[in-house]
């Protein structure tokens, strides 16, 4: 048997230039990071600190160690290298071992023929991202993109280079496991688990690729669920397959329709004399997937099936968790794929401006029945076509498609970011004057190689796309869509004039969590213009979008407080909005991915969970939104209906009423329905004008209820609504891991919210924009690692509710 023996330890970096002396290295990490631990740079995540640090990305670097080596036996010694970021040239013992210009493949050198026993040092010195950037650019003709920096012309994690979310922190470093691995007679170079289910029979076709260092034959065997099969390599053949079948195997579901099922898939490889010379061993799941886009009367949908199942996909887009990617742990995933599904979310789209997520991403996403899509990467810009590029993005696609074959949470992959949209839309072709821009690899590179490395998935050239080159990409009839122009140009109820096939991408900003804030800006008075804000809103005319949200729906606030409040509430309604709206379309709509759940550093953004791994109000609007029973009501041809959405597998009946109340509380008027909803299913109920309709819309609302289950209707506006002002009791009582807070309302209190990290940043509350009407009650359970002050507990600005701003006092 091979053995691998990691070269993580001894590791120092400097600048090639001697400019910075010699650090601690961690293997893997990066120099940030190195920087960072060493001393020797501030938090680039910190006030502004990212823009004096951007001298990093335009140096060399070079990262040296030291290891003593016995002279083994093993014919064959490789310097396998999981990543190395990015521009690189590998040296050992003072020998050019190779280069490598692509952060997203592995790299493997004979290393054998240079090793000594005794000490051997091994050199790794990366060049400049940004010099090899500007070295294609002259060399292939320059490509629009959206932002500054030429990301597109180096294979390298795009948003490094700075997003409208993002810092500019242009890494570089040796991100993936290094290290010496010894064999002999042969090796599994690459375990490819093709897994189909038909009438009840699951499949499993291993495809195994061999590196031999001897011609002798070879025997492959493979295991899983009970069931063993075996085949022979012949002499001098480097390939095989072993097809497994299993009847009626326990099924991998997504959450919510049923168990996650995995079943341990053992390979080995073993030599004409019947000893294993290398296994490799994977969980997998039986299950099938297609993507349903057979046209209908209303044009092309865009369904994932599961199992023959349809499912809605309720999902959120995600970004690489931290710049530094290195520093996620199992732990800090777990953590934020929880989150998700603690939302109600069921489906993950990995963007395609930062990585193939890592084994820990997708082993969580199995075991938490989680869908997965996930974008190859490029996002945003025009990519040449050319060499070097060409070779390095079939090179890298072709490893990506093979090392996630087992993980049955990956359904689909998309072909790239919005790039088809921005040829079509952005100006490009102008620009581009007949240079390539990437169509090459979305129309035949990127589905020809799923397509014979992976036919059990589905591809789709783009996010957005319609289905067809002769049709608009961003279609809402056909295919996938971004939404783009609410946020950008227009109010959040333009959601509502969409009506979509599947929604790939919409999104709305609000500010991180307040003790995020405090500990990433350090501006006092902290304002949302203040110079730390400032840096730390990357979009483009963000403020001015987020007042104009403000100024359409909300009453003007009178501090930073105010505005933070404020700010998050409009973040949540939006999503809130878009996303009841498309799931009263099912089955006409089949999914809504926000955008995005999660945030990679402290910045106002559209993430439902900040940088420090908040939970903003958007979060809990998710949750309730995004829960297997809605009830909403939604407007339809002038009036107002009653939509029940039961994406559960039980039928979901019982009544429901609708009330129409003065804002004291009073009823004005009411109607009784009965839900009859089949599971996987939306119902619309009409309801009787003399409840939607109203004389007095500044005084009055809907209420719709059933179960527990609530959905409002406001006729106007917060800013217009006469709001009292809001009279309450409340109360906190202290538990063994927090408080209990009470609050009992006199008046109306419309999305109540506690936010005691505030008072500790540890702090959390189990709820959030809870709105009661006079003579209601809610409780919120804190938990909290520090005492906290009680009174603080009830009162602004830890406790609040639009109306104490529209109507100041208790």
């Amino acid at each position: 048997m091979g053995t691998f023996r990691p070269l993580h330890d001894g590791w120092t970096v400097a600048s090639a230039d001697s400019s910075v002396e010699p650090v601690p290295a961690a293997v893997p990490g990066c120099v940030h990071t190195d920087l960072l631990a060493a001393g020797r740079i501030p938090d680039p995540y910190l006030d502004e600190n990212e823009t004096a640090l951007r001298w990093i990305g335009h140096t060399d670097w070079v990262y040296e160690t030291a290891f003593q080596w016995d002279g083994g036996d093993d014919p064959r010694v490789d310097l396998a290298c999981a990543g190395l970021d990015t521009v690189a040239t590998v040296t050992l013992n003072g020998v050019e071992l190779g280069t490598t210009a692509n952060m997203h493949r592995s790299y493997r050198f004979d290393a054998r023929p240079y090793l000594r026993p005794g000490e051997n040092r091994l050199r790794v010195h990366f060049g400049s991202a940004y010099r090899y950037a500007e070295e294609m650019r002259a060399q292939l003709g320059d490509r629009p993109n959206a932002y500054p920096d030429p990301f597109n012309l180096i294979r390298k994690m795009a948003c490094n280079f700075g997003w409208d979310w993002g810092p500019n922190v242009v890494t570089a470093g040796i991100w993936q496991p290094i290290g010496l691995h010894s064999w002999g007679t042969a090796r599994l170079a690459a375990v490819r688990p093709l897994v189909t289910v038909e009438d009840g029979v699951g499949r499993v076709a291993v495809h195994v690729d061999v590196e031999r260092e001897s011609d002798e034959p070879l025997a492959v065997s493979a295991a899983v669920a009970g069931f063993r099969a075996e085949t022979t390599i012949p002499p001098g053949e480097r390939t095989a397959v072993v097809t497994l079948e299993v009847r009626d195997p326990e099924l991998w579901w997504p959450r919510g329709y049923g168990e996650q099922a995995r079943h341990l898939l053992d390979v080995t490889l073993r030599s004409a004399e019947g000893a294993a010379v290398d296994t490799w061993q994977r969980r997998i799941g039986f299950r099938s997937v297609r993507l349903d886009t057979t046209p209908d009367a209303h044009g092309t949908p865009f369904t994932i099936v599961v199992n023959g199942v349809p499912v809605f996909a309720r999902g959120v887009n995600w970004i690489p968790n931290d710049t530094f990617v290195t520093r996620m742990t199992r732990e800090r995933y777990a953590e934020r794929l929880e989150q998700a599904c603690d939302a109600n979310v069921n489906l993950l789209r990995i963007w395609g401006g930062g990585r193939y997520e890592s084994e820990e991403f997708y082993d969580l996403a199995d075991e938490l029945g989680l869908l997965v899509v996930q974008d190859f990467l490029f996002a945003c810009a025009a990519y040449p076509e050319e060499e070097p590029l060409a070779s390095e993005v079939a090179a890298e696609a072709r490893e990506q498609v093979t090392r996630l074959a087992s993980h049955p949470s990956l359904v689909a992959w998309f072909g790239n970011n919005e790039n088809i949209w921005g040829f079509h839309d952005w100006g490009w072709p102008e620009r581009l004057e007949g240079r390539t821009w990437g169509e090459g690899y979305y129309m035949r590179v990127l589905p020809d190689i799923v397509a014979e490395l992976d036919p059990t998935r589905p591809y789709w050239p783009g996010s957005p796309y319609s289905g067809r080159p002769d049709r608009h990409p961003n279609e809402p009839a056909h295919g996938s869509m971004h939404i783009w122009d609410v946020w950008n140009d227009r109010d959040y109820t333009h959601y509502r004039d969409y009506r979509p096939r599947f929604v790939a991408e919409f999104g709305y900003q609000g500010p991180p969590a307040y003790a995020t804030l405090r500990r990433s800006v350090s501006d006092e008075p902290l304002a949302h213009d203040s110079p730390g804000m400032r840096h730390h809103q990357k979009a483009l005319d963000g403020d001015a979008k987020l007042q104009r949200g403000l100024d359409a729906h909300l009453p003007a606030p009178r501090d930073f407080d105010d505005w933070h409040y404020l700010t998050q509430v409009n973040q949540a309604r939006a999503l809130a909005l878009g996303i009841e709206h498309f799931r009263s379309l099912r089955p006409l709509c089949m999914g809504t991915v926000t955008w995005q759940l999660n945030d990679c550093w402290p910045v106002t953004s559209w993430a439902a969970v900040d940088g420090d791994g908040r939970r903003k109000p958007l979060w809990y609007a998710l949750r309730r939104s995004y829960a297997d029973r809605l009830l909403t009501i939604q407007p339809r041809d002038g009036d107002l209906v009653l939509v029940a959405v039961n994406d559960g597998v039980e039928p979901w009946r019982g009544p429901a009423s609708v009330t129409r109340l003065a804002i004291n509380g009073e009823p004005r008027g009411k109607t009784a329905v009965d839900l009859d909803v089949p599971p996987h299913s939306a119902v619309t109920l009409a309801l009787p004008a003399d409840v939607t309709g109203s004389e007095d819309p500044r005084r009055e609302l809907l209420l719709a209820e059933t179960e527990g289950q609530r959905a409002w209707w406001f006729f106007a506006e917060d800013k217009d609504i006469a709001y009292p002002a809001p009279e309450y009791e409340a109360t906190a009582e202290p538990l063994p891991d927090g408080w209990r807070v009470t609050v009992h309302a006199g008046t109306i209190l419309r999305d109540l919210a506690l936010f005691p990290d505030r008072l500790d940043p540890s702090a959390s509350a189990d709820e959030l924009l809870v709105t009661l009407l006079p003579g209601e009650t809610a409780t919120f359970l804190v938990k909290s690692q520090l005492p906290l002050d009680r009174a603080a507990l009830t009162r602004r600005p830890v406790l609040r509710c639009v109306n104490d701003v529209t109507a100041p006092g208790r």
